[in-house]
């Protein structure tokens, strides 16, 4: 784990702020086409500030590997991505990005308080790093299609110089939160286990989709680059792609089941949402 963590600060450093090219050929369709995928991206990206603050309230007393990640190589090449995508949004003529970075939930501060007693800080960092795990996920998909959709547009300064680099970091962050997760899991009890099963079920959600406001955003950002498209199928495929791991390491006892349902139906209310605030179930494409 530890060499895991080393080997990502030093190959992945925080990306240079002047090495990206912003140069764009047509900047008010690429803000058409993907501006609600910026300022969503942007947004989480920047408030992993606020996350550490929430990690250092629900871990009192972390692994040092756990903290060496979070802190000194996550958090860095996370914020990174934030500016640099925000930057381009207000580039392509869009509003620059507001993210919570003080704010920490009532409930977070009553689970770290909690988590005082060792046995509790387990369950905790279990529910971490699954949170990683689907947070990574979700953004390697992402910025897949994002590439993609950039190529499309013919901004291939965009793509070469702030898509690419960005998603080449997120598969080591996902490495590091599946080992941790498949160690820990292996050493909990059968209460800590319980636990953990219940608590996710009532707590998983997007990342960044944490009231009414930013699940739209959430919905619009999935529609706009096209891995959702308002069919249960599709959804089903990525519920399927995000949750695999916490499908294994959770529920593999439960035969039949090929994702946590929780998983789908968390993204399924994302993605209707946005298509009934649209007045239909088609996909986004083409809309802020």
């Amino acid at each position: 784990m530890a060499d895991h963590v080393d080997r990502l600060g030093e190959e992945h450093p925080p990306i240079p702020l002047d090495s990206v090219d912003y140069t764009m050929k047509r900047p008010g369709l690429l803000a058409e086409r993907f501006g609600s995928v910026l300022a969503y991206m942007s947004r989480v990206e920047l408030e992993v500030e606020r996350n550490v603050i929430e990690l250092n309230i629900l871990l009192p007393d972390p692994p040092e590997v756990d903290q060496h990640f979070y802190a000194d190589v996550w958090m860095p090449q996370e914020t990174h991505h934030g500016l640099i995508l925000d930057r381009l949004q207000v580039l392509a003529g869009l509003e620059a990005t507001t993210p919570n970075l003080t704010e920490v939930s009532f409930r977070l501060k009553l689970l770290g308080a909690l988590g005082r007693v060792g046995a509790v800080q387990d369950v905790s960092r279990m529910l971490y790093y699954l949170t990683g795990l689907a947070t990574e996920r979700s953004a390697v998909l992402a910025y897949n299609k994002l590439h993609a959709g950039m190529l499309e547009l013919g901004e291939r300064a965009v793509a070469r110089t702030v898509v690419a680099p960005i998603r080449r970091q997120e598969p080591g962050h996902f490495a590091y939160y599946q080992i941790a997760a498949r160690g820990l899991w292996s050493q909990l009890g059968g209460w800590q286990k319980w636990l953990v099963r219940t608590l996710r079920r009532k707590t998983f959600g997007p990342v960044g989709a944490e009231n009414k406001q930013q699940r739209l955003e959430f919905g619009k950002a999935i529609r706009s680059l096209g891995i959702v498209t308002g069919d249960d199928a599709d959804l089903q495929h990525y519920a399927d792609q995000v949750g695999r791991v916490e499908h294994e390491l959770l529920w593999a006892h439960r035969r039949g089941l090929r994702v946590p349902k929780y998983v789908f139906e968390s993204f399924r209310r994302a993605a209707h949402a946005t298509a009934d605030l649209d007045g239909d179930h088609q996909p986004a494409r083409g809309r802020a």
